[in-house]
């Protein structure tokens, strides 16, 4: 059997560098139609899927640009079908390229669990977290996540911000481990379970003639200029809905995909905004913005941490799971 440092069922080959060969007598693992492919050929296709060409494809995997054509031309050997198609000076990955690539992602995450389950299981506490979160949770997920690193340091995380879209495919792709948004996907592929509050509200300038009322009925709002988030964002979406529910519409006058950039326009008097309270919190205590006494509000909605259902867990993404479950929500009142 060739040298490997994982064994993968249904695959078996050179594999990557530096690798720890099979104990001897092991079982042979059989091969796709007498014909072997590597665990680095399968992280070429993923690579130049994922990056749409041969030189951002090496660049990525620390690979000479002749090394990434000739793995792929062993894996479309090894398969008997053309996995890429050129097209101009890019590459488009083809119908079967699309259905290995989807087997390939998820044999390299299991990979890096089982790289993570042996790191736990020698007691070294290391570990990596790939998580993806929705904009308006990078506010309070970075001071949980650091929380989390103190008592267990040798864990690494990988953070990215994404929209809710983008963290669901980045979850069926087997790219990040969990997800962080407000609306758990209805899918019954996710598993989303409430972790903290998340309060909507309405804010305005500290100048606004609204911001000295109280108890403003929410039908007041209509005729306001509304600084909205994107459609398709989980804020948009609960504002579509609690104002559709009571039959007012609200009136937009600009529309924008960041937290930060409504915020700016609230403070420049250019009309109100509605938000969750964890993107405003330091605006609100320096005085900058003002939230209003809306009957009703705020509105609560909750945090969901999403993973897809089935999947196994590597120990660090387990832990840092269960401590969201377990600890955000008291961490998150106690403005930790």
């Amino acid at each position: 059997m060739n040298k490997r440092s994982k064994a993968v069922p249904q695959h078996r080959g050179q594999g990557l560098a530096g690798t720890v060969p099979p104990a001897a007598g092991a079982e042979r693992l059989p091969s796709v139609g007498r014909r072997r492919f590597t665990l680095r050929q399968l992280e070429v296709l993923v690579a130049l899927a994922r990056e749409g060409s041969v030189t951002a494809a090496a660049e990525r995997l620390h690979l000479t640009q002749p090394a990434v054509s000739m793995q792929l031309r062993q894996l479309e050997n090894a398969v008997g079908l053309a996995l890429v198609e050129h097209v101009g000076r890019g590459l488009r990955i083809t119908d079967a390229g699309r259905v290995l690539r989807e087997h390939a992602e998820e044999i390299l995450s299991r990979l890096d669990d089982f790289d993570a389950t042996t790191h736990a299981l020698r007691g070294a506490g290391l570990g990596r977290v790939r998580l993806g979160v929705v904009s308006t949770s990078k506010y309070f997920v970075p001071g949980l996540i650091a929380l989390f690193m103190r008592a267990h340091p040798g864990v690494e995380f990988r953070l990215t911000v994404h929209n809710r879209e983008e963290i669901i495919a980045a979850l069926r792709d087997y790219t990040i481990d969990l997800g962080v948004m407000g609306r758990p996907p209805n899918e019954r592929d996710f598993d989303g379970q409430a972790f903290a509050p998340n309060p909507l509200i309405v804010v305005s300038a500290p100048s606004h003639p609204m911001s000295r009322r109280r108890a403003i009925e929410l039908s007041e709002l209509g005729g306001e200029a509304f600084i909205v988030r994107e459609r398709g964002s989980g804020t948009r979406h609960a504002m579509e809905r609690l104002f559709g529910e009571a039959g007012i519409d609200f009136r937009a006058v600009m529309e924008a995909d960041s937290n930060e950039t409504i915020k700016q326009a609230v403070m420049a008097g250019m009309g109100i905004g509605f938000l969750s309270i964890h993107t405003v919190r330091a605006e609100l205590a320096a005085g900058r913005i003002a939230m209003l006494d809306v009957a009703g509000l705020p509105l609560r909605r909750q945090w969901f941490v999403v993973g897809e259902a089935g999947r196994r867990l590597g120990p660090a993404a387990a832990e840092f799971r269960e401590f969201l479950l377990r600890e955000a929500e008291g961490l998150l009142r106690g403005g930790f």
